[in-house]
């Protein structure tokens, strides 16, 4: 289908270095600021790394870095750890190089399904969590091209949790001062440790569904603030491409590593959030045209679904509203995950009794001490995939992936008020018992309802629902939003910018004198 726009405006969005409006990502560059951006990184001895060595970092790593972070631990706030944004770290907390993807299977005692469920693992990234790659992707291309200048610019970072803490970092290893804007109801481990990085953390009234008020206070510095640059996850095009392409190819090379001769890729299946990870669906349609991808969100606030809203306990995740960077045409299905089913996953895979339950149901010791690698988030994309596995009548012969955005390394406290709650309820600890009937209802029992495979007309519904946010509130164009659905090559010239950036971040090492 044709887009209903006029040839000059198709031009304008395909010319991404012109600074148009509808350019993908801008690259414009502003000489002065450049410099001293220049002159930061130089002083701060920074090296900063390609999309193509994200991709493959072994390969294309410098030997000096490499060395380096021999010596450095995987939090530590040391430049060397730019070259960590990659699925591909060694699983060490310190001293690791690079390897193959950070991937976990699913074992079948706990999934109940004959499909083979692989999850790419977040927790191997600095700071536990793959959204400091998103940030990455939002932030470099300014850096590289002057828009931002670390010397007088502050970073912030509105997010329902993840994405603030990877911008805080990365803006920390850039040399940038940073501003985290996250709900107030977000897990204690998350506030904790962004004191040790943002030179300013804001709380928003709410929890993980309340977006809306993160966009308030963000409109609120910047009309206040002239130094405020926002990194919006939500409709940053970097975040989009930089799952497009390292994520996507991460999941394109698990496969190929993973497959047995007969085996064929099912498709993936994502939550929402920023719908910075769903681009990896993009990649995947190209790579392999008849999988299938799906897409969800909490039960509890199912806007996707059901244009609907509420609030949730799934942590990381973000709604009552479309992302901008979410391509619709590539969704194949959406899935509204109960609260109850992601808590009590967590439990069952964490708690010792449930660990005892599951080792007795046929679970291995070696995949039982895996299971901390699934976060909240995590549960909720290992029910879909269990759903879709069932929704398609999947068989041993059928690969299905998703994403483990973080672990369980932040949200220990949640366990803990999990039992507090039972024990004030006055049913004492968690029981193997309690596991067995958990597992059956939450996780064996998920059936094909709360779902959707969508036509064409249900895509365009759910795309149409970006006007309200993001025309009528956040200064975006109609004509862009027509563009996003109609135009085919939109999202293709999105695709196709990470070569123009990465050229820009080599020119920027280049004057900085540090590149090999």
């Amino acid at each position: 289908m044709e887009s209903p726009m006029d040839g000059s405006k198709k031009n304008s969005i395909k010319d991404s270095a012109a600074g148009s409006p509808m350019a993908p990502i801008d690259l414009t560059v502003n000489e002065d600021n450049l410099k001293r951006s220049v002159e930061s990184a130089k002083r701060r001895g920074i090296l900063i790394p390609t999309f193509r060595q994200m991709k493959d970092p072994d390969a294309h790593t410098p030997a000096k870095v490499k060395e380096r972070l021999k010596q450095t631990g995987l939090w530590d706030v040391d430049p060397a750890n730019l070259f960590r944004i990659t699925w591909k770290n060694q699983p060490r907390r310190s001293g690791g190089l690079f390897g193959s993807v950070n991937a976990f299977e699913l074992p079948r005692p706990l999934t109940g399904v004959r499909a083979r469920i692989f999850a790419l693992c977040g927790k191997w990234f600095p700071t536990g969590a793959h959204k400091v790659g998103a940030s990455f992707g939002c932030l470099v291309p300014r850096l590289v091209t002057g828009q931002f200048d670390p010397t007088k610019h502050k970073a912030v970072w509105p997010s329902t949790g993840n994405f603030c803490r990877g911008g805080a970092y990365n803006a920390q290893l850039l040399g940038c001062e940073s501003v985290a804007v996250l709900p107030e109801g977000m897990s204690r481990e998350r506030f904790e440790w962004l004191k040790t990085v943002a030179g300013e953390i804001i709380a928003t009234p709410g929890t993980e569904s309340n977006v809306k008020e993160i966009y308030d206070k963000v409109a609120e510095i910047r009309a206040a603030r002239p130094e405020a640059v926002i990194f919006n996850q939500f409709e940053e095009m970097g975040n989009h491409l930089w799952h497009y392409t390292v994520t996507g190819s991460a999941i394109e090379e698990l496969f190929n590593d993973v497959k047995g001769p007969k085996d064929r890729f099912a498709g993936a299946v994502v939550t929402s959030g920023s719908a910075g990870t769903a681009a990896a669906g993009d990649y995947l349609k190209e790579a392999f045209p008849r999988a299938k991808f799906g897409v969800g969100e909490a039960l509890q606030c199912p806007t996707l679904l059901w244009n609907g809203f509420g609030e949730h306990r799934i942590e990381g995740i973000g709604d009552k509203h479309v992302p901008w960077i979410h391509n619709l045409k590539n969704t194949d299905l959406v899935f509204a995950i109960d609260d109850s089913v992601c808590m009590a996953m967590i439990r069952l895979c964490n708690e010792p009794e449930g660990r005892k339950y599951l080792k007795s149901a046929g679970t291995a010791d070696s995949d039982i001490e895996k299971l901390s690698l699934m976060g909240i988030s995590g549960a909720a994309n290992a029910a879909m995939a269990i759903k879709m596995a069932k929704y398609y009548e999947l068989t041993e012969n059928d690969i299905l992936v998703t994403v483990f955005t973080d672990s369980m390394e932040l949200y220990g406290s949640r366990l803990a008020e999990m039992n507090e709650a039972q024990r004030a309820r006055g049913q004492g600890g968690y029981t193997e018992t309690q596991a067995a009937v958990e597992h059956a209802r939450y996780v064996l029992g998920l059936g094909i309802d709360g779902m959707r495979e969508l036509s064409y007309y249900d895509r365009k519904r759910i795309h149409n629902l970006k006007y309200y946010t993001w025309v009528e509130q956040q200064g975006k164009t109609s004509e862009e939003l027509n563009a996003q659905w109609y135009d085919r090559d939109y999202w293709e010239n999105v695709h196709k910018m990470a070569g123009a950036i990465d050229a820009k971040i080599d020119a920027f090492n280049k004057m900085t004198g540090l590149s090999e």
